[in-house]
Protein backbone atom coordinates (compact mmCIF):
# COMPACT_ATOMS: atom_id res chain seq x y z
CA UNK A 1 0.00 0.00 0.00
CA UNK A 2 1.32 3.82 -0.92
CA UNK A 3 2.02 5.84 2.22
CA UNK A 4 1.11 9.46 2.27
CA UNK A 5 2.03 11.76 4.60
CA UNK A 6 0.25 15.23 5.21
CA UNK A 7 2.84 17.53 6.80
CA UNK A 8 1.10 21.13 7.99
CA UNK A 9 1.12 23.84 10.06
CA UNK A 10 -1.62 25.86 11.34
CA UNK A 11 -2.07 28.71 13.29
CA UNK A 12 -5.99 28.74 13.86
CA UNK A 13 -7.02 25.31 13.42
CA UNK A 14 -8.50 26.24 10.18
CA UNK A 15 -5.22 24.86 8.15
CA UNK A 16 -5.46 21.72 10.71
CA UNK A 17 -9.38 20.95 9.98
CA UNK A 18 -8.46 21.40 6.19
CA UNK A 19 -5.30 18.73 6.66
CA UNK A 20 -7.84 16.64 8.39
CA UNK A 21 -9.90 16.40 5.16
CA UNK A 22 -7.05 16.14 2.98
CA UNK A 23 -5.65 13.29 4.92
CA UNK A 24 -8.71 11.54 4.66
CA UNK A 25 -8.72 11.40 0.97
CA UNK A 26 -5.67 10.44 1.18
CA UNK A 27 -5.74 7.58 3.73
CA UNK A 28 -2.53 9.65 4.88
CA UNK A 29 -0.72 10.15 8.26
CA UNK A 30 -0.85 13.62 9.79
CA UNK A 31 2.31 15.40 10.83
CA UNK A 32 1.51 18.87 12.82
CA UNK A 33 4.56 21.19 13.03
CA UNK A 34 4.04 22.83 16.04
CA UNK A 35 4.50 26.26 17.08
CA UNK A 36 8.34 26.41 17.53
CA UNK A 37 8.28 24.96 13.68
CA UNK A 38 9.46 21.86 15.24
CA UNK A 39 8.54 17.85 14.65
CA UNK A 40 9.56 15.32 16.43
CA UNK A 41 12.06 12.66 14.74
CA UNK A 42 9.69 10.08 14.90
CA UNK A 43 7.56 12.58 12.51
CA UNK A 44 11.05 12.89 10.18
CA UNK A 45 10.58 9.05 10.16
CA UNK A 46 7.32 9.27 8.89
CA UNK A 47 7.72 11.81 6.16
CA UNK A 48 10.99 9.45 4.89
CA UNK A 49 9.60 6.43 4.70
CA UNK A 50 6.43 8.43 2.65
CA UNK A 51 5.82 7.56 -1.00
CA UNK A 52 3.97 10.71 -0.99
CA UNK A 53 4.06 14.05 0.77
CA UNK A 54 1.40 16.49 1.02
CA UNK A 55 2.41 20.16 2.56
CA UNK A 56 -0.16 22.40 3.70
CA UNK A 57 0.21 25.81 5.59
CA UNK A 58 -1.77 29.12 6.03
CA UNK A 59 -0.85 31.55 3.78
CA UNK A 60 0.52 34.87 6.15
CA UNK A 61 1.48 38.05 4.87
CA UNK A 62 1.65 36.50 1.18
CA UNK A 63 3.69 33.37 1.61
CA UNK A 64 3.92 30.31 3.89
CA UNK A 65 4.18 30.62 7.71
CA UNK A 66 7.26 30.77 9.73
CA UNK A 67 6.49 27.69 10.89
CA UNK A 68 6.46 25.73 7.68
CA UNK A 69 9.23 27.57 6.40
CA UNK A 70 11.60 26.31 9.42
CA UNK A 71 10.73 23.32 8.78
CA UNK A 72 10.98 23.47 5.30
CA UNK A 73 14.54 24.95 5.62
CA UNK A 74 15.37 22.04 7.89
CA UNK A 75 14.43 19.49 5.34
CA UNK A 76 17.74 21.08 3.60
CA UNK A 77 19.68 17.94 5.00
CA UNK A 78 17.50 15.23 3.63
CA UNK A 79 18.06 17.64 0.37
CA UNK A 80 21.83 17.18 0.85
CA UNK A 81 21.17 13.24 0.53
CA UNK A 82 18.82 13.17 -1.94
CA UNK A 83 16.73 11.64 0.12
CA UNK A 84 13.33 12.85 -0.83
CA UNK A 85 13.86 12.62 -4.69
CA UNK A 86 11.26 11.50 -6.64
CA UNK A 87 8.52 11.23 -3.78
CA UNK A 88 5.02 12.45 -5.21
CA UNK A 89 4.26 15.69 -3.51
CA UNK A 90 1.30 18.17 -3.34
CA UNK A 91 0.28 21.34 -1.35
CA UNK A 92 -2.30 23.16 0.18
CA UNK A 93 -2.84 27.03 1.68
CA UNK A 94 -5.23 28.55 3.29
CA UNK A 95 -5.96 32.26 4.26
CA UNK A 96 -8.99 34.30 5.40
CA UNK A 97 -9.54 36.21 2.35
CA UNK A 98 -10.67 34.79 -1.25
CA UNK A 99 -6.79 35.26 -2.85
CA UNK A 100 -4.92 36.48 -0.42
CA UNK A 101 -1.83 35.83 -2.47
CA UNK A 102 -2.19 32.28 -1.99
CA UNK A 103 -0.83 31.53 -5.26
CA UNK A 104 2.59 32.59 -3.85
CA UNK A 105 2.55 29.87 -1.09
CA UNK A 106 1.67 27.15 -3.04
CA UNK A 107 4.50 28.40 -5.45
CA UNK A 108 6.82 28.44 -2.37
CA UNK A 109 5.64 24.53 -1.45
CA UNK A 110 5.88 23.28 -5.34
CA UNK A 111 9.73 24.89 -5.24
CA UNK A 112 10.66 23.16 -2.21
CA UNK A 113 9.21 20.06 -3.73
CA UNK A 114 11.41 20.65 -6.82
CA UNK A 115 14.26 21.63 -5.18
CA UNK A 116 14.11 17.84 -3.26
CA UNK A 117 13.81 16.58 -6.74
CA UNK A 118 9.69 15.74 -6.46
CA UNK A 119 7.04 15.39 -8.49
CA UNK A 120 4.55 17.38 -8.18
CA UNK A 121 0.47 16.63 -8.67
CA UNK A 122 -1.61 19.19 -9.75
CA UNK A 123 -5.12 19.57 -7.63
CA UNK A 124 -7.26 18.76 -11.08
CA UNK A 125 -9.95 19.84 -11.53
CA UNK A 126 -12.07 22.61 -13.10
CA UNK A 127 -13.27 25.58 -11.27
CA UNK A 128 -16.69 26.22 -10.44
CA UNK A 129 -16.40 29.90 -12.26
CA UNK A 130 -20.42 30.43 -12.83
CA UNK A 131 -23.07 32.93 -11.52
CA UNK A 132 -24.36 30.08 -9.81
CA UNK A 133 -21.04 29.28 -8.47
CA UNK A 134 -21.45 28.84 -4.46
CA UNK A 135 -18.35 28.38 -1.96
CA UNK A 136 -19.90 25.07 -1.35
CA UNK A 137 -19.07 24.06 -4.49
CA UNK A 138 -15.85 21.81 -5.37
CA UNK A 139 -13.07 24.22 -6.50
CA UNK A 140 -14.66 27.45 -5.92
CA UNK A 141 -11.68 29.45 -5.84
CA UNK A 142 -9.94 27.83 -9.25
CA UNK A 143 -7.13 26.46 -7.76
CA UNK A 144 -4.79 24.39 -10.19
CA UNK A 145 -1.24 24.16 -8.80
CA UNK A 146 -2.51 22.80 -5.92
CA UNK A 147 -5.05 23.27 -2.90
CA UNK A 148 -7.00 26.34 -2.46
CA UNK A 149 -8.90 27.21 0.64
CA UNK A 150 -10.49 29.64 2.78
CA UNK A 151 -11.71 30.67 6.34
CA UNK A 152 -13.02 34.00 6.74
CA UNK A 153 -10.96 35.60 9.58
CA UNK A 154 -14.02 35.12 11.94
CA UNK A 155 -15.02 32.22 11.06
CA UNK A 156 -14.78 29.17 13.70
CA UNK A 157 -12.84 26.09 12.52
CA UNK A 158 -16.13 24.46 11.87
CA UNK A 159 -17.14 27.13 9.04
CA UNK A 160 -14.58 26.50 6.42
CA UNK A 161 -16.47 26.50 3.72
CA UNK A 162 -17.77 23.09 2.56
CA UNK A 163 -16.68 23.49 -1.29
CA UNK A 164 -13.19 24.12 0.25
CA UNK A 165 -13.40 20.97 2.50
CA UNK A 166 -15.08 18.34 -0.25
CA UNK A 167 -12.18 19.87 -2.64
CA UNK A 168 -9.62 18.57 -0.03
CA UNK A 169 -10.69 15.26 0.19
CA UNK A 170 -10.38 14.78 -3.56
CA UNK A 171 -7.15 16.19 -3.53
CA UNK A 172 -5.94 13.98 -1.32
CA UNK A 173 -7.21 11.04 -3.02
CA UNK A 174 -5.48 12.33 -6.60
CA UNK A 175 -1.86 12.48 -5.01
CA UNK A 176 -2.57 9.62 -3.43
CA UNK A 177 -3.63 7.97 -6.58
CA UNK A 178 -0.84 9.65 -8.23
CA UNK A 179 1.69 8.14 -5.51
CA UNK A 180 0.23 4.47 -6.62
CA UNK A 181 0.36 4.64 -10.09
CA UNK A 182 3.83 6.12 -9.88
CA UNK A 183 5.21 2.93 -7.61
CA UNK A 184 4.24 0.21 -9.71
Amino acid sequence: MTKVAVIFHSGYGHTRVVAEHVARGAQAQLVAIDANGDITDADWQTLNDADAIIFGTPTYMGNVSWQFKKFADATSKIWFGGGWANKVFGGFTNSASPNGDKQVALITLQTLASQHGGIWVSLGLPPSNTKAATADDVNNLGGSVGLLTRAPADASVEEVHKGDLKTAELYGKRVAEVAAKLAV
